[in-house]
């Protein structure tokens, strides 16, 4: 009932009314301008006369607690089964086709997909018919879209003037649609096509009411497909005229059991290349066989025609296979080595096999004995080669390579061994030997050698160090290279032999340069590598030498037994190993100086001498002041400088830098153990205790003794050049060579 215009009451609505702005009606999208004006409000963001407000999207899905509705409803599809019939004008026998599809629709953005699916042999193309997208209603309603409340099982829906009729829907829907409140009606069922009908039953009346019988051929191939056996066959075609012996190749595929022949042609044989003696077939036992007339050899024999010929006639087919022909072929089980085959008229002997064949018969058939047959005379063994003797120009091994070429090649080294024995870190593969000359001139009689063998290339480098007040120049003695042994013929045809590893232990007398070197002492890496590879240095062989102990006869064997007991007054199972060594050394037994070092260091108790900083230090700076290095002060500026805290540590690692970016001309080695002198409990090196101990200008060391720079251990390591064998564990020796009764005894 309409307000009675009483005082203050109008009829005017703009009355109270704030926003009188017009809509604007026009809008870019994708960068195409378009006219948006029937979808805008009146004046005010008020709808005009007749103008109702219509959803964009559908009233479900909705934005609820999970999120908006495409992530709350991310890969969630509802599927309908549908179907609808397609007329057909220009065929008599159907006219009308029904085509069963599926509707798919996501409810994250209303979009709707209808899918058809693939049917065998039908003649159309199946797949998508209407891609994903919003679908809009049917006129008049064309400005709205399909939602879920449009859908139902049992219902029709039309999509771009075609009718969909909606039979079924999968689970996940039926659910989905009923959590909805959606009455879901009852499934329908498809009518069935004419044509589809039709086809069916024509391909019904193609099928034989007996099938032939089927050879399944498929997993034999699959199981060994690329699998083949290989045999080495001989034939002799020495009767034929121009004949001669063929060496055969035979290829036996497991995959079809079928075989190839190939031939095998050497150069210069006088055959034409040929890419195969037999193409890849099946082999026949009784070949050759007769021709057959077509239709002779058939799967199945047929006894009789019942009807007409064409549609509608019945064959009679034999069951008993009455008249076939059978043919046998070789299989896998007829190839054996020795055994003789029949390839088209020509005998071919199995002569051999590969290694994959031998394990497939050893697998398969048991087959241990695959002995092959000779069937050649093996040729005559190649005369040696003679060379020239030796000229006396250049090396023994650059003469002989001259010798067997046109082109003179340089010779080859052995880089497998160079590589394995070649320095890796601290590994240096070099052994190390105190030797002294043996002569009766008695300057001579007091110079020291080292002898260095490196062992990746076997060659041999001699250095003499500086002895005060003995007038000989030291340094290098002998350039590395290989040593030839004394007493060899120089002009022959035979390499020279030379010093090997083997050849270098303490006790040994070597010929270098006509002058005749005893080796006294090893350093201990030469020790340590000759014990853990006994087996190339007999003379470190623990087990040789006791060997050698145990051949010593009874009587001697109470002698070292009385002298021990009598060594020892204190039974402590110790001694000496002075005394050992004299004891050792008159027994007999022909124990080298090497083994006897070897025993002492397997049965000593060993005395790991501190190392002596005072003598690194001198050591070191005896080296600077051979060197003329006396850049102190800017070496201890490069320490503070790197010293941010001023703590007066800095690292190992930062101390070692630091002196390798000043060139100090110390050994590596030498460097990190005086390092490590001066390493505090966190590792830390006080670089001012350290620059001052090697500043020879400021803190000289007293100056070394010849003595003591022999004495020096080649690598630094602050230890000498072996630990000192003080005593000797004999109880144990005992107990190893004359078992516990001697020890009883002795004891």
């Amino acid at each position: 009932m309409p307000l009675p215009l009483l005082p203050g009451n109008s009829l005017n609505r703009n009355l109270g009314k704030e926003k009188f702005h017009k809509s604007q009606h026009f809008e870019y999208s994708k960068g195409i301008p378009l006219m948006v004006g029937a979808k805008k409000p009146g004046i005010g963001g008020e709808p005009l006369l007749g103008q109702t407000a219509k959803p964009q999207y559908s009233l479900f899905p909705k934005e609820q607690g999970s999120g908006p509705s495409w992530l709350a409803f991310d890969k969630q599809v509802l599927c309908f089964d549908a179907y609808f019939q397609e007329p057909i004008t220009q065929s008599r026998e159907e006219t009308y086709r029904v085509r069963k599809c599926k509707i798919y629709y996501y409810l994250e953005n209303d979009t709707i997909q209808v899918v058809e699916p693939i049917i065998k042999n039908s003649g159309m193309q199946h797949g998508t018919l209407i891609c994903r997208h919003r679908i809009p209603l049917p006129a008049p309603n064309d400005d709205q879209f399909y939602n879920i409340q449009h859908f139902n099982i049992n219902q029709e829906i039309e999509f771009y003037s075609r009718t969909y009729m909606i039979t079924d829907c999968d689970p996940f829907t039926r659910n989905f649609l009923r959590k909805m409140g959606v009455r879901i009606n009852s499934s329908a069922t498809a009518p069935a096509d004419p044509y589809t009908t039709l086809r069916q039953e024509l391909e019904d009346s193609m099928k034989p009411r007996r099938p032939y019988e089927r050879q399944d051929t498929l997993k034999q191939f699959l199981e060994h497909d690329h699998n083949v056996l290989r045999f080495y066959c001989y034939w002799n075609d020495t009767e034929s005229m121009f004949g001669d012996p063929r060496e055969l190749i035979l290829h036996y595929f497991l995959a079809d059991d079928t075989i190839e022949i190939r031939e095998v042609l050497y150069p210069n044989s006088g055959r034409d290349t040929a890419p195969k003696f037999l193409n890849r077939s099946k082999i026949p036992k009784n070949a050759p066989t007769p021709t057959h007339q077509p239709g002779e050899v058939t799967g199945r024999t047929v006894l009789n025609v019942i009807g007409p010929v064409g549609q509608g006639s019945r064959y009679i087919l034999d069951r008993l296979n009455t008249g076939a022909v059978e043919e046998e072929f070789y299989k896998d089980s007829d190839l054996t080595i020795g055994g003789v085959i029949n390839v088209w008229g020509r005998s071919v002997l199995i002569c051999d096999c590969d290694n994959f064949t031998k394990e497939y018969y050893r697998s398969k058939y048991g087959i241990e004995d695959f002995t092959p047959v000779q069937y050649k005379v093996p040729p005559p063994p190649k005369p040696a080669r003679e060379m020239p003797p030796y000229t006396g120009f250049g090396s023994e091994e650059d003469s002989l390579c001259s010798c067997q070429g046109l082109i003179p090649k340089a010779p080859q080294k052995d880089f497998r061994k160079l590589m394995e024995k070649d320095r890796q870190g601290l590994e240096s593969n070099v052994l190390r030997f105190v030797a002294k000359i043996l002569t009766n001139n008695a300057v001579n009689n007091e110079r020291t050698f080292i002898i260095s063998f490196y062992l990746g290339d076997d060659t041999i480098a001699m250095f003499e160090p500086t002895q005060r007040n003995t007038g000989v120049l030291g340094g290098k003695f002998l350039e590395r290279s290989r040593v030839k042994k004394p007493g060899q013929e120089l002009y022959k045809s035979e390499m020279s032999e030379c010093y090997m590893a083997q050849d270098l232990y303490v006790g040994a007398r070597l010929c270098i340069s006509n002058q005749l070197f005893q080796l006294v002492d090893a350093d201990e890496y030469a020790f340590n590598y000759m014990e853990q590879h006994a087996e190339e240095f007999p003379r470190a062989n623990i087990g040789i030498i006791l060997s050698k102990l145990k051949s010593i006869h009874a009587e001697k064997q109470k002698e070292i037994k009385h002298f021990l007991a009598n060594s020892d007054p204190g039974n402590t199972g110790l001694i000496p190993y002075e005394s050992f060594r004299s004891l050792l050394a008159d027994t007999g037994c022909q124990l080298s100086e090497h083994e006897i070092i070897t025993l002492g260091r397997t049965y000593s108790l060993r005395e790991q001498p501190e190392p002596i900083v005072g003598f690194m230090l001198a050591v070191a700076q005896d080296h600077l002041k051979k060197k003329l290095f006396d850049n102190f002060p800017d070496l201890l500026r490069a320490f503070t400088h790197e010293d941010r805290d001023r703590t007066g540590h800095l690292s190992a690692k930062e101390a070692r830098t630091i002196c390798k970016a000043f060139r100090l001309p110390l050994a590596d080695d030498l460097l990190r153990a005086l390092l490590q002198k001066f390493a505090n409990e966190s590792g830390n090196i006080d670089y001012n205790a350290f620059l001052s101990g090697i500043n020879w200008r400021e803190n000289p060391s007293p100056p070394l003794l010849p003595d003591d720079a022999i004495k020096c251990d080649v690598d630094w390591s602050g230890e000498a050049v072996g630990p000192a064998v003080t005593a000797v564990n004999y109880s144990l020796l005992l107990d190893d060579v004359f078992g516990s009764a001697g020890n009883s005894e002795s004891s």
